[in-house]
């Protein structure tokens, strides 16, 4: 008889995946790391960029950031089915923030600021539900961490100018691209796989 309580575990245990589901979600932390750096440092070092400009690169951030989500949720197949679905349905929500940003990149900064700010929350605690039970799990916690934090200051602050949002953002972007990096280098390193490809 299966055990009920494994269905709803939120966390990835790298041990009960097989090596290519592992590179999967690596490459996929990877990419995700990457676009975030990138964009980040774009957001950044484009001083005059227009709202349009930093919506359509959020946006691209959010849609990159889905699907990697999605190709997660998708792969996991030794992951439990609470995680797996955490995976697709944060993918999802990703999905339409990015599109919600770059459709409406006139709307006003408000609307963008709390389009990032929630979707930051939202990805935020999901990180921290998922954490790997493996060499990563301090990783995954710091990534929430920084999510968390960067979507309160997002919601929270009085993102009167496009100054504030670009700061946040692109600071944000930067730090939690490197930590996806470093969390995809370290996801399954030195844990024993029960699972044969």
């Amino acid at each position: 008889m299966s055990n009920p309580v494994a269905v709803f575990d939120l966390t990835i245990d790298p041990r009960t995946l097989s090596k290519s589901e592992v590179t999967t979600i690596r490459t996929a932390m990877a990419i995700g790391g990457v676009v975030a750096v990138i964009l980040g440092v774009m957001i950044l070092v484009w001083p005059g960029a227009t709202l349009n400009v930093i919506a359509v690169l959020f946006g691209l951030y959010f849609l990159v950031g889905g699907i990697a989500r999605i190709v997660r949720g998708i792969a996991m197949a030794g992951g439990s089915a609470g995680v797996r679905v955490l995976n697709i349905l944060l993918g999802v929500l990703l999905l339409v923030a990015g599109i919600v940003a770059i459709r409406n990149p006139i709307g006003s900064l408000a609307v963008l600021g709390m389009v990032i700010g929630i979707s930051w929350l939202i990805e935020g605690v999901a990180a921290l539900v998922e954490t790997a039970s493996d060499s990563s799990r301090w990783f995954g916690i710091l990534f929430a961490v920084i999510s968390i934090v960067a979507g309160i200051v997002v919601l929270l602050s009085p993102v009167d100018s496009l100054g504030v949002l670009v700061v946040v953002g692109g600071v944000f972007l930067i730090v939690s691209g490197l930590v996806q990096l470093v969390m995809s280098f370290t996801l399954g390193r030195g844990a024993q796989s029960t699972v044969t490809d």
